[in-house]
């Protein structure tokens, strides 16, 4: 491995003697440094060469060193930036940690205490930075409304967060009873938006004749059965979130309209000449591949390159492995309350059933199943018998034992382990849960012995 290349610290300093004096300072420091006379040069050097650290003099000739403080800590949060001046007032110390300053120091000053405050300031931000980076790592077993700590599910917890603060877009692609409402509404919960509304249209549940009305809203008499101006979903949102569900079932002759609302920010209630401008920001979702929708003619390619900002998959149930449990035992305890029933736990060949059902209906299908039995049962354990018949998994086939002329070699105990593991992983289509399941033991067990079997 090569050795870490130093750290680049962006001086801004006009004074020329003082800038001298400064570099060679630094000079006894690791780190590279890069020199700026001015607030247009600082910004300059700042967006091409990104430093670590900022050494900032607040009387610049070409303009305000606080304001540029604000501006560098805008592009970088974690930025450490040091304040230089000569005017050491309580005020300006206040104003400059106020803007995001790390510390402060007040000319003239010794080439120690500097080496000192900047290499203090670089320590606490690599901290910070390394203390959200193992935040961001970190293993949650729920996050804005959903339950599963699986590794997709990570990934899903991790755009939504890092998407929300913004105005981009985002398309939630995922099957039936993913959850695509749920993961809209957490957009909006967390935006800077989240004291808006949050206005949610199902494309698909509404008729076509009807949905261009429904999301822009008309004017009266606009058509038979408008007797008065009518506000539409899209006025309804303004300051908010409008969530397009399904929105590869709108029809091609509204998709432009929709197109020009989402360029414009305006749009034409039905029946009026009158523009209506609003602020609102856009989240859609649908069980389709929107690609191949664009590909066959069905949806626009401009408006798909439009609302196709930030992509958010939600991954169907069959590929969350033990959230399908996590998940199942939440509804089991809201049902049992909700419906006076004495279930605490699930039985282990529950559990079982419950790994290795497909889930074509995902969560949506696992919550009305755990709710249909606790409806039609009642004790302290679901068991695998009280699931519905679709979803308890069909008992492993029966294997007579060979007759005694076609038994063939005996082998090692281990060898007989490691081919049934591999048959019951084949059946499955590569599935470990499934697999695991099928076989009456947990996937980390399987996993555990395949890792062995590749060291071996």
């Amino acid at each position: 491995m090569g050795e870490a290349l130093p750290e680049r610290i962006l001086l801004v300093e006009d004074t020329a003697s003082l800038a001298a004096v400064y570099l060679e300072y630094l000079r006894n420091g690791p780190w590279e440094v890069l020199h700026a006379r001015g607030v247009a040069e600082a910004e300059r050097l700042a967006a091409e060469r990104q430093p670590q650290g900022v050494l900032l003099d607040l009387r610049l000739p070409d303009g305000d060193g606080l304001a540029l403080l604000r501006r560098l800590k805008a592009r970088q949060p974690d930025l450490p930036v040091v304040v230089i001046t000569a005017h050491g007032s309580v005020a300006t110390a206040v104003a400059a940690m106020q803007a995001g300053a790390a510390d402060f120091l007040v000319k003239p000053f010794p080439a120690e205490r500097l080496l000192v405050t900047l290499t203090n300031a670089l320590k606490t931000a690599a901290l910070a930075r390394e203390v959200k980076d193992l935040a961001a790592a970190r293993t949650r077993a729920g996050f804005a409304g959903f339950l599963g700590a699986s590794p997709a599910m990570q990934a899903v917890y991790r755009v939504i967060e890092a998407a929300a603060p913004s105005r981009a877009t985002v398309f939630v692609t995922g099957e039936s009873g993913t959850g695509k409402e749920l993961a809209a509404a957490a957009v909006h919960r967390l935006s800077p938006r989240a004291s808006g509304p949050f206005v949610p249209i199902n494309c698909a549940a509404i008729p076509r004749e009807l949905i261009e009305s429904e999301i822009f809203g008309h004017v009266r008499g606009a058509f038979t059965g408008a007797v008065a101006d009518r506000q539409g979903a899209a006025q309804a949102a303004d300051g908010g979130t409008l969530f397009l569900d399904e929105i590869c079932e709108m029809d091609l002759s509204l998709q432009g309209k929709l197109l020009r609302f989402v360029q414009t920010g305006q749009f034409t209630p039905v029946g009026s000449t009158r523009l209506v401008s609003v602020d609102v920001r856009f989240v859609c979702a649908t069980n389709r591949d929107p690609m191949a929708e664009v590909k066959a003619g069905r949806f626009r390619e401009d408006l798909y390159y439009r609302l196709h900002v930030v992509p958010l998959r939600l991954p169907p149930l069959r590929e969350r492995g033990e959230d399908v449990v996590l998940l199942a035992e939440a509804f089991l305890a809201r049902s049992a309350a909700e419906e006076g029933r004495r279930f605490r736990r699930l039985s282990p060949d529950a559990k079982a059933a419950l790994l290795s059902h497909s889930w074509p209906g995902n969560v949506r299908e696992l919550e009305n199943a755990i709710r249909s039995a606790v409806v039609l049962a009642d004790g302290e354990e679901l068991t695998a018998e009280m699931l519905p018949a679709t979803v308890r998994a069909p008992p492993p086939p029966r294997r007579q034992p060979p007759a005694a002329a076609e038994a063939g070699p005996i082998l090692p105990l281990a060898e007989v382990e490691r081919r049934a593991i591999e048959a019951a992983i084949a059946a499955s289509g590569g599935n470990i849960t499934r697999a695991a399941a099928a076989l009456g033991i947990s996937p980390s067990t399987l996993y555990r012995k395949r890792a062995a079997w590749r060291v071996a």
